[in-house]
């Protein structure tokens, strides 16, 4: 298994038998979610399907994976979902097949995908690799895999001495505790599972990667094994473990 990371994405290509675009958590929509709050920005969805399409052409894969929160609005659609989702769609498709991993905001979404584009909401394996949105406890059948989620948005702060900050999305790679994650042990099976969380493409939603070591919110990262997690730059820059980056308690 080979990986290829897309910086500009992020956006990462998991290259066995098949070569596979993966991209997690666009969020297309959440302008109208901003301007309800009193944050008003104009739609960025055509710069970002334009993005999308960029770097499919430049990867060139033979199949588009997307782990969830295609859109952003809950429960239901905006008024701005209603009127892109459908032509961002036709879009991807004239270029690629795709598979989608529905997450916590894809309410509805199954209305805009068509055969087998719709993929069960606690994962499938594809090609040797498990895939899910990242917000439920996943399927038994992808232990002793890698296991590939969206969800966490991940996002690496880090601040020098004088108080310059980095601000960058991030991979976080790490174990599992199957057990713990009630998808069981076979000790005919070796191979331990891992999960790497993989960061938003949508460019303004990032989560500091120590506040979901600290505070976990969903099940694997809950059950991920802490002292095992490594950091990965978007475009592939290897950081190393979080231990070693790790901030003081006094920070």
């Amino acid at each position: 298994m080979n990986l290829e990371f897309f910086g500009d994405g992020p956006a990462l290509v998991i290259e066995g038998e098949q070569r596979l675009l993966v991209v997690a958590d666009l969020h297309f929509g959440i302008e109208a979610d901003l301007a309800a709050h009193g944050l008003h920005f104009r739609s960025h969805s055509a710069d970002r399907l334009e993005r999308l399409l960029k770097i499919i052409d430049a990867a060139d894969p033979e199949m588009l994976i997307l782990l969830g929160d295609i859109k952003h609005s809950i429960p239901s659609l905006t008024r701005q979902e209603y009127n892109e989702l459908p032509g961002i769609l036709d879009a991807i498709r004239s270029r690629i097949p795709l598979k989608v991993f529905p997450g916590n905001h894809d309410i509805g979404i199954e209305r805009y995908l068509a055969g087998t584009e719709l993929q069960p909401k606690d994962g499938a394996i594809i090609d040797g690799v498990g895939y899910l949105h990242g917000h439920m406890y996943p399927s038994p059948l992808l232990a002793g895999h890698l296991i590939v989620i969206g969800h966490h948005h991940p996002q690496l702060s880090l601040k020098d001495e004088v108080g310059c900050a980095l601000q960058t999305p991030a991979y976080l790679r790490a174990g599992l505790d199957t057990e713990r994650l009630g998808m069981g042990t076979d000790p005919e099976n070796i191979t331990p599972t891992r999960v790497l969380f993989m960061p938003s493409f949508n460019e303004i939603a990032g989560y500091d990667i120590f506040r979901i070591i600290k505070n976990p919110f969903s099940p694997l990262s809950r059950c991920m094994k802490k002292e095992e997690a490594e950091i990965i730059l978007a475009d592939g820059t290897y950081i190393g473990p979080l231990s070693s980056l790790q901030p003081d308690e006094t920070d």
